[in-house]
């Protein structure tokens, strides 16, 4: 009876310890490269973004992460590539509100945010409105009080419908009871050549594309759409300073994986992304580019989210965001 005892007990101690093995086999994460879905082209503000992400991140998980470019819709075309690989962290896509939400809504479909979780914000690039460096328009309150004395007169280009930079005139015009005559683009590249040729009269668009004509003094800037001002253009005032209503109208990026990924999973790849932008040499490429890097928890980013979803569901349920 002794001897069979100790066999029982023997057993279930070996059964214990292949179980605990085995849950720390399960736990063990990453085991094997992780990919980076940029629902962009290369080159983009995605892209970069993405590839400077993944090489700190690489560092800290002890795994390649590599980049897969899958542009299509506005984003969605590789949102659903990462909705239909598993659950388990190894495929991740770099996304903003935006291509979440608004994309989605323009072809037409279902908002994706439920279906994604939030890892951690990556960088934020600040939007900016441009004229020509001969324009009449010296200061946003000049250009502001034209549109306002003959509605619909003055040009506004964005980036195409959709964007974030579309969305921010559309809120402008909200906020400020005005009305521009607004001129959609396939791509900031020919919005920007547009408005230094000096064919529209105003472009909202990313810091980073339109920095190096500010440089080069081809453009001015009038006002920063944000709630800070950018060391990149330290006399350029925010809209809250000219005496508008402000909010965030940048481009906030970041990380996101399947809804129903696990929570440790999660977690491992917010604390890579944090440590990784907290690299001195990324932190600066970033600045390089005009962004700012903006870690977060994945609570925090679920946060912003909300505050995104609020502002730009207002402009949806109005009838200004329809599909195309």
């Amino acid at each position: 009876m002794v001897q069979r005892r100790k066999l029982i007990l023997g057993g279930l101690a070996a059964t214990g310890a292949l179980a605990t093995g085995f849950g720390a086999r399960a736990q063990a994460f990453p085991t094997k490269p992780l990919r980076f879905v940029v629902p962009f082209a290369a080159g983009g503000n995605a892209d970069v973004t993405a590839r400077l992400a993944g090489e700190g991140m690489s560092r800290k998980l002890g795994h390649p992460v590599v980049v897969d470019n899958r542009p299509g819709a506005g984003g969605v075309v590789g949102q659903e590539l990462v909705l239909q690989a598993p659950a388990d962290g190894y495929t991740m896509v770099i996304a903003a509100f935006g291509t979440l939400y608004v994309s989605p809504l323009m072809a037409g479909k279902p908002s994706m945010v439920p279906s994604f979780a939030p890892v951690s914000m990556l960088s934020t690039v600040p939007m900016i409105v441009v004229v020509p460096a001969n324009s009449r328009f010296t200061d946003w309150q000049s250009l502001m009080a034209a549109a306002k004395a003959k509605p619909g007169t003055i040009s506004m280009g964005h980036a195409g419908n959709g964007t974030p930079n579309h969305t921010d005139i559309l809120r402008i015009q909200e906020n400020e009871k005005v009305s521009f005559s607004i001129v959609p683009y396939r791509g900031s590249g020919v919005g920007l050549n547009d408005v230094l040729a000096g064919q529209i009269d105003s472009y909202v668009d990313q810091l980073s594309s339109s920095l190096p004509h500010l440089q080069s003094g081809k453009l001015r800037a009038l006002v920063v759409v944000g709630e800070k001002r950018t060391p990149e253009l330290p006399n350029v005032p925010t809209l809250a300073e000219t005496g508008c209503t402000a909010f965030d109208g940048g481009t906030t990026l970041g990380i996101f994986v399947r809804q129903d990924t696990p929570a440790p999973i999660i977690n491992t790849l917010n604390a890579a992304a944090v440590a990784a932008l907290a690299e001195p040499s990324i932190k600066q490429k970033f600045t390089d580019l005009g962004a700012t890097v903006r870690p977060s928890t994945p609570a925090e980013f679920a946060a912003f989210m909300k505050t995104e979803e609020a502002g730009i569901g207002e402009l949806a349920a109005k009838g200004l965001l329809k599909p195309e």
